[in-house]
Order: C-alpha cells, then structure tokens, then sequence
C-alpha cells in the first residue's frame, strides 16, 4: 500500500493500480468514456486528466491522464483545479463539435457550462469520438475485425477498406463497449445485423428464446474451450432448472429431517 493525498485527504491505494482507481474509490466523479474494465487504459479520450505534485517539486505541477499514471507514495492529487476544469471544458468543446447530435457529449458539456461549441461544428458528424474502445475490445478477443481508417476529420472505424469486416463474429462486444452508442446493430427474425454483416441466431432448445450469433458460439467453442452444449439453452432456462433442482434438494432435505 501507499499513501496519496486526494483533493487534500490522505488515502491508501494499492502500489501499481492507475490513479483513476484509487480517485473513484473515494466517491469523486471524474469523467471518462475510454476507460472501461475489461480492457487495459488508452488514455484516448483524455477526460480523466487531473493534476498532480509532491511536497518536494516545489509548486511545480503537472497534468496526468488518471487511468495511464501509477499511484505513488506521497503524491498530491487534484481533481477538479482550475487547470483541470479548463482542459475538461476544452476538450468537451472539441467533442461538442465533433459530435454535436450525441446524447452523451451534450450532457457531460452541459455539466461543465457547455452548451453549445465554440468550434465549427462537423455538418455530417456522428457520434464516434475515435476512442478505439470498439478496436481495442475486438482486439482482446482476437479477431481485429475493425479498425480506423483514413486520417483527419475523414478518420472512421470500419472493416478492412470500408467493407463488411469478414472476421466479424456478431459478438457486439464492440457496440456494448461504445460509449457514446454509435455502432448500429439490431436483431430481426432470427438474425443479427451489425457493419454490413448478417449472423444467425442460435435458439434455446427449451423455450425458443435468440441468443448468440453461431460464430460468436464457434468462436468460443474452438478458441475459449466451452462446450457446445453450453449454447443449446439459454441463461433462463438454466436459471429456472438449478431452481427447481435446488427446491428438490430442499424438499428431500425437509422429508428427511421429519
């Protein structure tokens, strides 16, 4: 364990966790839409910035992406200084003008007294702010089906030359992990549509209910090791059947007592 001052309060944070941790561990609400715990810190949205010191930099301070920089013994840390708040409105305003329809920027601007961009704002803009959470996720479960694209204000994420990515199993591990919710993706008759492709659904054998697309089911048959008869009922129908088991249990458990 090592000792850091936060917002002018001494904690314990554990040695080595990334100071985005030990802050919200405190109840202190600093913003972040890359930063997800299943995947390992990008620091690409630049949100969680706070300010940092110690007793022996004489004054001298200094910005830090909260989920990138390690705790340290005998760190000073601020959350919401002047100099923090500054860089939050500036970098809210980029996003506002890159994404000036999204839900989610518009709210986290208004928090900071944002309302509306003092950029031009991008005329055919959606909401992807170039995160990478969707590529970074895709790549953890190794299939790299997406990926960005072109340079500048034309930069996307997109299968391989703007096509169909052809290594897309219909997880929507890219789409769940999208902070701002711009992957389109939906489920009709039997099938799931998602970046141009088209994936069956497997049915539960006990009630009928979709579940996974079939390659996301292959997928982790031959790379997870998980048997195929996982996918064939789905988690309610496993519910329900560990219940009624279970209240078999407690009957016999019951007769057996009187």
């Amino acid at each position: 364990m090592v000792h850091i001052t936060i917002n002018g309060k001494v904690v314990k944070a554990h040695k080595g966790e990334m100071l985005i941790k030990a802050i919200r561990r405190q109840q202190i609400d600093i913003p972040a839409l890359c930063d997800h715990e299943a995947l390992e810190p990008s620091g690409s949205c630049r949100l969680c910035m706070v300010e940092i010191t110690r007793e022996d930099w004489d004054g001298w301070k200094k910005l830090v992406t909260s989920c990138l920089y390690p705790v340290e013994e005998g760190l000073i840390v601020s959350t919401h200084s002047g100099d923090v708040l500054e860089v939050r409105k500036t970098i809210l305003d980029l996003y506002l003008a890159r994404c000036p329809q999204s839900e989610v920027i518009q709210q986290m601007a208004e928090e900071y007294g944002i309302v509306k961009t003092s950029y031009e704002a991008l005329p055919d803009a959606d909401n992807c702010i170039m995160c990478y959470a969707c590529t970074r996720a895709c790549e953890v479960l190794g299939k790299s089906a997406i990926a960005a694209v072109n340079r500048g204000r034309d930069k996307k994420i997109s299968g391989p030359f703007g096509e169909a990515p052809p290594d897309c199993i219909g997880c929507l591990s890219c789409a769940k992990i999208c902070p701002t919710n711009v992957i389109e993706w939906h489920d009709e008759n039997g099938t799931r549509h998602i970046w141009g492709r088209t994936f069956e659904l497997i049915s539960c054998k006990e009630c009928g209910k979709k579940t996974i697309a079939r390659e996301f089911a292959d997928y982790l048959i031959a790379d997870r090791d998980i048997p195929a008869e996982y996918f064939e009922v789905c988690d309610d129908c496993k519910r329900a059947d560990l219940a009624r088991k279970m209240g078999g249990i407690v009957d016999q458990a019951k007769e057996v007592a009187l």
